[in-house]
């Protein structure tokens, strides 16, 4: 902890009020989310078709809408869209504990998906460019924040349902009136670095125009998708596991996997950065963070799938060596996105960035979990796990080839186009 309070202090204010914007964010999303459809299902009585359909709605909503946040930002500056995106949370979190009809609970949901898509590049561009030369440790003291607001975020929601559901809302709303009163007073405005006159180009299509053509860019979001999809089997494939193994008490053993994912996070990441500075480039740290996020599967194909307590072990060794793993990359992930955009147009880039990683965890699920049911039908969950530990090797492999290539360079700023 003293290590993490120093480095935070070492940052200016406005990195800093970002950190404690997003440790609070996360905080107030995560009390509340994982009880959603539990209320919607059971104080509700929706049907389950609508309880997806409620869900579905905030993840389009935040993942589709990624690119428009980001345009956002860097056309009216980066304060305008994190006010909005807290305001709209606040109002949309209000919603959802005091609504019961199915129309008011999309307009809800939605409401706190799109608050998502406003701030989530304008926090991470406002972030990269108020840290300049030290982009690298402020992402990865962002990313204990973070996980540190996941990590309580579901604890706080848990003894606050032991009242009601509504009060989860009331207080998670009341958190985000609160930051939005506190960035409204306190975070300056801030816009990307210029880097000529016309540096913003003149309409939406022209900025989206300009990130697409930036090729390098696209290529190594293509490269990335791999790792979101591994990220995210913390909440399919490993939960699927353990219920298959444990039973009833794989409920359990799920909710400890996320404690542990996260609290790997919060313990080691300054440390894993560090470690990874000090000894390899930036495509290094990323090729060896993505192969060990697939590497994390290979325990789990070399177990029996039988042997309850043998598939625990290997459950909590994937999560641990996946989190290490993503520790690893994100700072640097975050860091090149930065440097392929030519520090031009860095929000819309995110946004892009972003969208492209949603659609690829969507695909990605639909695949693994068909896989699974194929895979378990046959005896042979072995080659879900070993489908996993190839696409991490995969991506590896592609960001080691562009960064071979000279892909993952800095790229010089740009004029824009006439």
């Amino acid at each position: 902890m003293k290590h993490l309070w120093q480095q935070t202090r070492s940052f200016p204010p406005a990195v800093r009020l970002l950190m404690a914007n997003q440790f609070a964010i996360n905080l107030a999303f995560y009390m509340l989310m994982p009880y959603l459809a539990a209320h919607l299902s059971g104080e509700l009585g929706l049907a389950a078709w609508a309880v997806g359909l409620v869900l579905g709605v905030r993840n389009f909503s935040q993942q589709g809408m990624f690119l428009i946040g980001g345009t956002l930002a860097d056309r009216f500056g980066y304060k305008a869209p994190i006010l909005a995106g807290c305001l709209l949370r606040t109002a949309g979190f209000g919603l959802l504990g005091w609504v019961d009809s199915l129309p008011a609970l999309i307009a809800a949901s939605a409401a706190t998906g799109f608050a998502g898509a406003l701030f989530n590049p304008a926090v991470r561009a406002y972030l990269a460019a108020e840290a300049g030369e030290r982009r690298v440790d402020a992402f990865a003291t962002f990313n204990v924040y973070y996980q540190a607001g996941m990590l309580l975020g579901p604890l706080v929601g848990l003894a606050l349902l032991a009242a009601d559901f509504r009060l989860v809302c009331t207080v998670a709303a009341a958190i985000f009136a609160a930051l939005t009163l506190l960035q409204w007073r306190a975070l300056p405005a801030r816009r990307g670095a210029t880097v000529d006159t016309g540096s913003v180009p003149d309409g939406v299509l022209a900025q989206w125009r300009t990130v697409v053509a930036n090729r390098p860019f696209l290529l190594f979001a293509t490269a990335m998708i791999g790792s979101y999809v591994l990220t995210f089997q913390v909440y399919l494939a490993l939960p699927l596991a353990a219920g298959d193994a444990l039973g009833s008490r794989g409920t359990m053993a799920t909710s400890g996997l996320f404690v542990v994912s996260a609290t790997v996070a919060v313990l080691g990441q300054l440390r894993l950065t560090g470690w990874a500075k000090r000894r390899w480039s930036p495509a290094d740290a990323l090729v060896r963070g993505l192969a060990a996020m697939g590497l994390a599967f290979l325990p789990l194909a070399l177990t029996p799938p039988g042997a309850a307590s043998a598939v625990l072990v290997s459950l909590v060794a994937a999560v641990v060596l996946l989190a290490a793993g993503s520790a690893v990359v994100y700072p640097f992930e975050m860091d090149t996105v930065v440097a392929l955009s030519g520090d031009r147009l860095v929000a819309t880039h995110y946004g892009f960035y972003n969208t492209v990683s949603g659609l690829g965890i969507t695909v990605g699920n639909l695949v693994t979990g068909a896989l699974w049911d194929f895979a378990e039908r046959h005896d042979a969950l072995w080659l879900t796990w070993c489908t996993l530990t190839i696409t991490g090797l995969a991506s590896a492999a592609s960001v080691a080839a562009l960064a071979r290539r000279g892909r993952l360079a800095t790229r010089e700023p740009q004029l824009a186009p006439a």
